[in-house]
């Protein structure tokens, strides 16, 4: 099989979320048990496998590994995987590459500059919005006081494929003093639907930026998360939905992983349209390595 290592959501290398891509004829040969192992032994947040070089239905079928489980959906593997796609199997300048995954299909668009890919789009899946928290409870969770927490916005279930918890907090003091307690954290997930918490402030650490975000995944087994795309699809629901920059519409960058030191930079859009929330979220691919699982 062969194999690629991209940094997503990164404006250079090193930096971003990382993820490993899997093609060749042997990735068709895989068990679910086996990419699953694969997935532990990279042990990246999310591992990525594409069975055939040849679409599907108009996509290339995807399928997405954490080193715990197999997601249905997940923002950087998509934008990565659709890199990989376009770079070393298409091998040429195309529009948009359609990942099969297993919410559906969802498409990726490229922007070209001087015939190098720069900028990739995703659209997610129109955003649901679940049942509302307290804040007194992800106060608990987060090691945070209550007052931290920004009471003029919810405390809510998004999910556009892959539920999480958006929790607004006021400062960029609050989000990089949160800290996940555990045994919290465990009895609040055994009654939500969503497993992965969204923390977000209108505070950054580049005057350039909108907002900073942290994304704590232990359910999956990825304590913090550097970059994430279908979280950040869910945050992008959420503004538009409650007006946080006070319209229908967002154009936004984000920064995400300055906690950890992988520096990552998404971009936003959003707006309400016919009756729904629509949803792009982009970002930049680096390619890092390439080569060859005997």
């Amino acid at each position: 099989m062969n194999f690629y290592i991209v940094d997503v959501f990164a404006e250079s290398k090193y930096a971003g979320n990382q993820l490993a891509v899997f093609c060749g004829a042997g990735v068709a040969e895989l068990s679910e048990a086996e990419m699953l192992m694969i997935a532990r032994e990279i042990n990246y947040s999310e591992t990525t496998f594409i069975p055939s070089n040849h679409p599907q239905n108009g996509g290339y079928d995807v399928r997405i590994f954490t080193p715990k489980q197999e997601l249905p959906f997940a923002g950087h593997p998509t934008l990565g995987t659709a890199f990989i796609l376009q770079q070393e199997i298409i091998n040429q300048p195309v529009q948009q590459v359609i990942l099969n995954l297993a919410v559906g299909q969802i498409p990726v668009t490229f922007n070209y500059q001087n015939q190098v890919a720069d900028v990739l789009w995703m659209r997610q899946n129109s955003p649901t919005f679940g049942q509302v928290l307290s804040a007194e409870t992800l106060a608990n969770v987060l090691n945070l006081e209550i007052n931290e927490i920004d009471e003029k916005f919810p405390i809510q279930e998004v999910s556009t494929g892959v539920p999480f918890i958006i929790v607004p907090l006021k400062n960029v003091a609050s989000l990089k003093k949160a800290q996940v307690n555990l045994d919290k954290y465990f009895e609040l997930i055994a009654t939500t639907e969503a497993k992965d918490i969204l923390i977000f402030c209108p505070e950054t650490y580049h005057d350039v930026n909108d907002l900073s975000v942290r994304v704590f995944a232990h359910s999956l087994g990825i304590p913090e998360d550097p970059a994430t795309g279908s979280a950040n699809g869910c945050l992008a629901g959420y503004l538009v939905e409650y007006s946080y920059f006070g319209k229908n519409s967002i154009d936004v960058r984000v920064e995400q992983g300055y906690e950890i030191s992988r520096p990552s930079l998404l971009l936003l859009q959003s707006e309400q349209k016919d009756g729904q929330i629509e949803v792009l979220v982009g970002g930049k691919v680096v390619m890092i390595a390439k080569g060859e699982f005997v």
